[in-house]
């Protein structure tokens, strides 16, 4: 049987400047919907989006829009690399801070499979990043 690839996910809160990535599994069953954005579940994200003024001002000062263009993918959707890159820059920079030895391994911080807007894509512990699966 084989397992399935987790999906990462994106979610960013302007108003609070915070930016989380996530698995599916964590989408469902786990608070990190509540510790980004505040409300309970993602089925609540769009009541917030629609009624909290000062999140939306937020969300149109970091995206440069109006309010009549924002949408949820905005602030949740599938990672890419580049976004994923961002977090593993950010990982070597506090492994920098807090470790003399200056390596730039880091953890594999997902599975070693997982899929991105890009495709598929697999761990490599020499370079500490993902890279994509060609079929």
């Amino acid at each position: 049987m084989a397992t399935e690839i987790e999906t990462i996910y994106y979610l960013e809160n302007p108003e609070k400047n915070i930016v989380k990535f996530a698995t599916g599994y964590q989408l469902r069953y786990d608070d990190i919907v509540k510790d980004v954005f505040g409300v309970a579940c993602l089925k609540d994200l769009p009541m917030m989006i629609k009624y909290n003024k000062s999140f939306q001002e937020s969300l149109c000062k970091s995206k440069g829009i109006i309010e009549s263009q924002i949408t949820m993918e905005m602030v949740v959707h599938v990672a890419s690399k580049k976004e994923l890159l961002q977090l593993r820059n950010e990982l070597i920079q506090d492994q920098h801070q807090n470790d003399s030895a200056l390596q730039e391994n880091i953890s594999c911080p997902f599975d070693t499979m997982i899929r991105l807007q890009e495709g598929i894509f697999q761990w490599d512990p020499t370079s500490s990043t993902y890279n994509i699966v060609n079929a």
